[in-house]
């Protein structure tokens, strides 16, 4: 099969799986909560329980949502200036895989753009900038966050946009990459596209949707990719 892109979940493919404490997540994320009238235990509960719900919503109804949709959940006003703990709490799970650089320098020497769509409520400007200090952000070609779209994986809707970024307009030219087999692989295949699986995460049961996916394809490494994709199952379109 002759390929155009290849497109990448973020967390847990491009960068490696760890668990996460999500109440010493609520506790940094309630710094930047502002006249409420709590203390921070309080307004940290409120917090975590609007991510179950926020998160809820992007699972069963692929509804996007952003860091201050997540404060008015829970019913909290923020300053975005107040959310250094929040993301310095976050970025040791930021970085890069290693393998990555090389990856995408291989995938665009056989003549592949490279795409990136991410379920997040964080803003572009957070995750760009994670690119750039792991210097990888010059190899992607189109990058696409749910915080910027009505739309969450895995909504026909969002794989669309990751299409549109890379200029891709069949969607059997392309190919999806992620770590879950329902918004990843399952969204993927009923977008149009074909679709690996990196089962290296431990997806926690309450972001586990209603049907797994089978993917085309399995590498438990990203370093494995360009020689899956270079198989008889998926053969490229060299320029």
């Amino acid at each position: 099969m002759d390929l155009d892109a290849v497109i990448f979940d973020w967390g847990g493919t491009l960068t490696r799986w760890h668990d996460v404490d999500f109440h010493a997540e609520s506790m940094a994320l309630a710094a930047a909560a502002v006249d409420h009238g709590l203390d921070v235990a309080a307004a940290s509960a409120r917090l975590h329980q609007a991510g179950q719900v926020v998160w809820g919503r992007s699972r069963d109804h692929q509804q996007s949502a952003t860091v201050a949709d997540l404060f008015d959940e829970a019913g909290l006003g923020h300053d975005p200036e107040l959310l250094t703990a929040y993301r310095e709490f976050w970025e040791p799970h930021t970085l890069t895989d290693p393998e990555v650089g090389p990856m995408f320098e291989r995938l665009h020497a056989a003549g592949l753009r490279i795409g990136v769509l991410s379920n997040t409520i964080w803003p572009r400007a957070w995750h760009v900038e994670f690119f750039r200090r792991d210097g990888v952000y010059d190899l992607i070609d189109g990058d696409v966050y749910t915080s910027e779209i009505p739309w969450t994986k895995p909504s026909t809707h969002a794989f669309g946009a990751a299409l549109d970024a890379v200029g891709v307009t069949d969607p059997a030219r392309a190919v999806y990459v992620g770590d879950r087999l329902y918004d990843d692989i399952w969204g993927a295949h009923q977008a149009g596209l074909r679709a690996v699986h990196i089962p290296l995460s431990t997806i926690p049961a309450e972001q586990v949707g209603h049907t797994e996916g089978t993917p085309d394809g399995v590498v438990h490494s990203l370093a494995e990719l360009p020689a899956l994709l270079e198989s008889a199952t998926f053969r490229i379109a060299r320029t």
